[in-house]
């Protein structure tokens, strides 16, 4: 006679080590296809930007070829518009994806999200303000995507405004040569009859 076969695991007791390392397994696998979707989506939403840049190339193809200046005028306005598109369309894949660009001048700067690549000295402002960006930061969703460079304020007069390009002088043009003026017939006369005269002087001599 055989004795009973295993007890049943109770219901209400703890999870085995086993069941945990099921759970972990399943919370990874859940975790790495949210992410591979999260990727595929994001990969697909550049191809349109793709497209874009690759007509932005061919305007300023047609910028450097232009052969007029209307035609360069109107090639100038085709390719800005085109970085504008490119750079709106970015920004709206940038949203959806839960990322937002940092909006910093004039506050105070935050070791946390900028880094203070320069100064520059401000009349009023606290030392420590934002007076532009170098590089805009990005955030990922509450987090810092990416810190912003920024300049900060330091108390001290304003700079001065920098000085107008120094002009070349101009060169030296070569004096115009003076052209010799024509004689009349009558000055060409008188010049015979002095020369004849000096002739004559000199055979008498």
């Amino acid at each position: 006679m055989t004795g009973p076969g295993p007890l049943p695991a109770d219901a209400g007791g703890p999870p085995s080590e086993l069941d945990k390392l099921r759970r972990r397994v399943a919370a990874l696998s859940g975790k790495r296809e949210e992410a591979e979707a999260r990727l595929h989506v994001l990969l697909g939403s550049l191809l349109s930007l793709d497209d874009v840049l690759a007509d932005t190339r061919r305007r300023a193809g047609a910028l450097h070829e232009a052969r007029s200046a209307r035609e360069t005028a109107s090639a100038a306005l085709a390719l800005s518009a085109q970085i504008d598109a490119a750079h709106l369309m970015l920004r709206v894949e940038f949203e959806r994806h839960d990322v937002s660009p940092m909006d910093v001048v004039g506050k105070a700067v935050d070791p946390a999200e900028m880094r203070v690549v320069g100064t520059e000295p401000h009349p009023s402002l606290p030392g420590g303000t934002v007076l532009r960006e170098k590089a805009t930061g990005f955030r990922l969703g509450s987090t810092t995507l990416r810190p912003a460079q920024v300049v900060v304020a330091v108390p001290g007069p304003a700079p001065e405004p920098a000085p107008d390009a120094v002009r070349e002088p101009d060169p030296v043009s070569e004096p115009a040569r003076a052209q010799p003026r024509r004689t009349t017939r009558s000055q060409r006369r008188l010049l015979r009859k002095r020369s004849a005269a000096r002739g004559h002087r000199s055979r008498r001599a």
